[in-house]
């Protein structure tokens, strides 16, 4: 049974994955107009589906079939994490495997969207780079969801361990009321200074009539966004892990099925994107509070209004050790707005097209280093809340060397093959030109990403709040934003400066940060092992 186990988990989830990820670009690049053309194959209309694009959507239908299959498979398997009494390597990988796949399809979201507005006709180089300049408030939003359930999610997980059930489920209620609030205030805000924050973040007005429309559209869907991506870590820190990655499934697969219906067949263009992606966030947010409010150990319900005054130590705790994630979000906005403006003065928009590009691929390679730190961190609090050191160290260490095996083979297919990954967001041999140096440039350090990642895990799980947020701004606010001016104007390297600026912080934020984790951490534990 149990090689069985392993075979689904680790050859069948990372084919599911290849799909998604080469398969199905590769499918939407070479042949994105199949949708159109069936949508006009429908009885009543004088064009049928081509064979060749008949045959191309059948094998689309079919790959999805297989999802389905898959996803059929893997519900039996919703079951939850025994934290206490299973294996550290077994517990990592039924957390860090489903919350793979959760983390992958999540960037579908956004990186369907940029692959299908790439290749919209004659304006599709112009609107992936308006997308692009969206980034910051997109990555706002997703920072506050992250001070809410990176906040709160290790402080739940602690006490649990504890065996105090109660102030872990007051714990999750404090971050979802203040989550709640906290959309309806950002989504207000976000719509009525969406045009001069476009502006700030260096679009030019023709990039400003596409990157307009989709930020409005977008930012309706403030709410669901945040309820999917701040709830779901107390999914997971509950132990019901392929449960969290079937709630972002859901999302993702519809936006899947309705980016070609919004974009192509109705002739919505960049706005279908944003339509379609909003409908998928309220799906998936949907599935998170039915499951929460309902299946969960731990139930999810809105504070009363008797309880806010006592739930206001709780909040602070909350707000204080999510800080670090949201500073890491935010910083990454700041960057992005930094990034922009400068690529913008000195490139031009096809520079903040090609930003665009390795944005993306960031993220999808990233993924997988966030599905393991993250899978680690509620077995890493746990642990630490029952005080027992041993398995705290054990996760730690299994979870670092279970990122620096998959850091070493992506380092080594992004400096080697670029182009690769490039082609899944566009077909564009202009933007290539610019695209692939400036993408080995920016990756030139990515191993050492990993420190920081290590790191910053390891601070968050622990409640170590002071350094987490310190590390947070040392690599991007202390490093990078400064970079990002000096290497391209004082040291005249133009856009390469901006590129370069990123592998220098990952060598000393990284280093840095791993340097002092194990200096604070690793003394405190052994203590904690003496006392017994």
């Amino acid at each position: 049974m149990f090689p069985l186990f392993l075979f689904c988990r680790f050859y069948i989830s990372p084919h599911f994955l290849f799909c998604q990820f080469y398969i199905l670009p590769h499918f939407l690049y070479v042949h994105f107009t199949s949708f159109p053309h069936f949508f006009k194959s429908i009885p009543g209309s004088v064009e049928f589906l081509p064979k060749s694009d008949y045959t191309l959507f059948c094998n689309y239908v079919r790959l999805h079939l297989g999802i389905c299959r898959l996803w059929k498979g893997l519900i039996i398997d919703m079951k939850q994490i025994d934290f206490e009494n299973g294996t550290i390597t077994g517990n990592i990988i039924n957390a860090a495997v489903p919350m793979l796949v959760a983390q992958v399809l999540s960037l579908l979201y956004n990186i369907v969207d940029r692959i299908y507005i790439a290749r919209i006709p004659s304006i599709g180089s112009t609107a992936l780079g308006a997308v692009g300049l969206c980034f910051p408030v997109i990555i706002i939003i997703t920072a506050f969801s992250n001070l809410f359930g990176g906040g709160g999610a290790p402080l739940f997980a602690i006490q649990r361990g504890m065996g105090h059930d109660r102030k872990a489920g007051r714990i999750m209620n404090t971050s979802y009321t203040m989550l709640c609030g906290c959309a309806v205030l950002l989504m207000g805000l976000g719509l009525l200074f969406a045009r001069p924050l476009l502006v700030l973040f260096g679009a030019s007005e023709s990039a400003l009539v596409y990157a307009c429309p989709y930020m409005m559209i977008y930012l309706l869907g403030t709410f669901p966004s945040m309820a999917a991506t701040g709830l779901n870590p107390f999914i997971n820190a509950q132990g019901y892990a392929t449960t969290g990655m079937l709630s972002v499934t859901i999302g993702a697969v519809a936006n899947l099925i309705l980016d070609p219906i919004f974009i192509f067949a109705l002739h919505l263009g960049i706005k279908g994107a944003a339509i379609a992606t909003v409908i998928s966030q309220c799906l998936s947010a949907g599935f998170v509070l039915y499951f929460l409010m309902t299946k969960a150990e731990i139930r999810i319900r809105l504070l009363h209004r008797k309880e806010l005054p006592t739930s206001l130590q709780y909040a602070k705790n909350i707000v204080s050790l999510g800080t670090s994630g949201f500073v890491m979000q935010l910083t990454n906005s700041l960057v992005s707005i930094c990034c922009n403006n400068v690529l913008s003065h000195t490139g031009g928009d096809l520079y903040v097209s090609v930003m665009t590009i390795i944005s993306s691929v960031r993220q999808m390679v990233e993924t997988p280093i966030l599905a393991i730190t993250e899978g680690s961190s509620p077995i890493i609090s746990y642990n630490y809340g029952a005080r027992r050191p041993d398995r705290v160290i054990r996760a730690a260490v299994t979870m670092g060397i279970m990122a620096l095996v998959y850091s070493v083979l992506m380092w080594g297919l992004i400096l080697t093959e670029p182009r690769f990954l490039i082609h899944i967001f566009s077909s564009d041999q202009e933007l290539w030109k610019d695209a692939v140096p400036a993408m080995k440039l920016y990756f030139a350090a990515f191993i050492f990403m990993l420190l920081q990642y290590t790191g910053q895990t390891i601070f968050k799980s622990l409640n170590k709040k002071k350094q987490a947020i310190f590390f947070s701004l040392l690599r991007k606010v202390i490093i990078v934003v400064p970079l990002t001016y000096l290497l391209p104007y004082t040291f005249h390297l133009g856009t390469n400066g901006v590129f370069l600026a990123e592998p220098v912080s990952n060598v000393i934020g990284g280093t840095l940060c791993f340097v002092v984790m194990l200096a604070t951490v690793l003394p405190e534990l052994r203590q904690m092992k003496e006392q017994g």
